[in-house]
């Protein structure tokens, strides 16, 4: 397993699981831009992403074995109204991402999406033809391409994944949990389909993945294709909360919604054949998404 990795997004969701999930087996740099992070034992390193040269002397100075580009732009909504910021949030700061790396050959996961076609199968696998509904899908399709191209033996990893958020980036568990604590209702999408990994979970199976020399793309999620209702249903029967507070409603009755895929939904049979295991089902994710509710992220400090 890589002794030293960088992550970057470091104060968002994912690079914040990633960490608390990472720094007992290895020494973890958290990549920042505008906030600040105090995460005991996690580092912390300022990054000029816009800048190849730049990126790579920081690179060079803390010597990691594996960088995990998380950064980005996810926002569907805001990727639709600033079609060139998420432009280059999501494509050309990823690009800046993997020449760096390839330049001094470390190891890249660059992290993608499952939001990235058409909506009308389900459990596709990786050499289905992409098909982007909007800006924030056409970005990330976009984005693989380049990543491969600039590093050609990095792992591009597709999913959608939860864990304990921050105050600022609260995941979808953290909604339905900080509703249903205060016993107010919730609805959601009875028709949109996915395969939800936990953070913790996916991270090690990143870097088993990495571990093993993967490399290209790889759909990294949950064993469990589910829809949101569902979701919602499990997770308040895992937390002891009233499931009746869930509701199911349709995408159609949320007026003015940019257009998203019905299913996101996709195999994960690659990744558990590379790393000889299962990655788990739903019901063993919320498990441990509950034992880890006593300690959340063991309490970094995030600053504006």
């Amino acid at each position: 397993m890589a002794k030293k990795i960088l992550i970057t997004g470091g104060s968002g969701l994912l690079a914040l699981n990633w960490a608390a999930a990472m720094r007992d087996r290895c020494a973890v740099t958290l990549g920042l831009h505008s906030r600040r992070v105090d995460m005991p034992g996690a580092a912390c390193r300022s990054l000029d992403l816009e800048s190849v040269d730049a990126l790579a002397a920081t690179l060079e100075s803390i010597g990691p074995d594996l960088v995990v580009h998380a950064a980005g732009m996810t926002n569907v909504e805001q990727c639709e109204a600033s079609p060139d910021q998420a432009h280059r949030a999501n494509v050309v700061l990823a690009e800046n991402v993997a020449a760096a790396c390839s330049k001094l050959g470390i190891a890249l996961a660059h992290i993608s999406t499952d939001h990235l076609f058409a909506g009308d199968e389900a459990m596709i696998e990786e050499s289905h033809p992409v098909a982007p509904l909007n800006v924030y899908g056409k970005t990330k399709a976009e984005a693989e391409q380049r990543v491969l191209r600039r590093h050609p033996s990095a792992l591009v990893v597709r999913t959608n994944f939860y864990g304990w958020g921050p105050a600022h980036r609260r995941s979808f568990s953290d909604v339905i949990i900080d509703a249903l604590r205060a016993a107010k209702p919730v609805r959601l999408f009875h028709d949109v389909h996915y395969t939800p990994i936990l953070i913790e979970t996916l991270a090690l199976a990143v870097h088993d993945l990495i571990e093993g020399g993967a490399s290209g793309i790889v759909h990294v999620v949950g064993d469990e294709r589910v829809s949101k209702y569902h979701f919602g249903i499990r997770v308040a029967e895992a937390f002891d909360f009233d499931p009746r507070l869930i509701h199911p409603i349709a995408i159609a009755d949320i007026p003015g919604l940019i257009t998203r895929p019905k299913d996101m939904s996709l195999s994960n049979r690659l990744a558990c054949r590379t790393i000889g295991r299962p990655l788990g089902n739903l019901q063993e994710h919320l498990c441990l998404l509950r034992q880890q509710s006593s300690h959340p992220l063991r309490n970094p400090q995030v600053q504006a």
